[in-house]
């Protein structure tokens, strides 16, 4: 629980490569998410080239970040694999948030930047990686080892008064 209450989105990044090994525990942190009929309609695009971190970057005025950072995931739908295609996006927030907080864990740092369901940003990846018509971009997750230290605390964000039983 603790990852929970202390993952933070982190923009500054290190001058450091991810390692493989952590690359990877997050991607199967990520496939561990549940997903609708078990469908797991999730494809994973790594990125690590610093050019091509730059030209992401232009996506939108909230990715800056992505041209110091180390590291990029981007999340795809495969509507190939969807036996149940209106809960793709519902699945791919679970993967999304498996990869945030295994982030936490190895202690790296992370950002979510929203694609889907912007056309315009879903052809901007699509057309810089020359994806299949079946693929949907759905978010770029931005990762490194963060800049400053001690940069994930807790922060309560409960409110008693959002919480109903049994009537509103």
């Amino acid at each position: 629980m603790e990852n929970i209450f202390i993952r933070r989105s982190i923009r500054k990044y290190q001058d450091k490569s991810i390692e493989k090994e952590k690359i990877e525990k997050l991607l199967r942190a990520a496939m561990q998410a549940p997903s609708a009929g078990n469908q797991q309609p999730w494809e994973f695009f790594v990125v690590e080239n610093k050019e091509t971190l730059g030209k992401l970057s232009e996506i939108s005025p909230y990715a800056t970040m992505l041209k110091e950072a180390p590291l990029a995931i981007i999340v795809l739908s495969n509507e190939e694999r969807m036996k149940f295609p209106e809960y793709w996006q519902q699945d791919l927030g679970a993967a999304t948030q498996n990869i945030l907080l295994e982030a936490v864990e190895l202690e790296l740092g992370s950002v979510w930047l929203g694609v889907a369901p912007l056309k315009d940003r879903e052809d901007f990846i699509k057309n810089i990686f020359n994806l299949p018509q079946n693929i949907t971009p759905f978010n770029i997750i931005v990762l490194g080892y963060p800049k400053e230290p001690q940069v994930n605390k807790f922060v309560d964000r409960y409110e008693a008064d959002r919480v109903h039983f049994e009537e509103y």
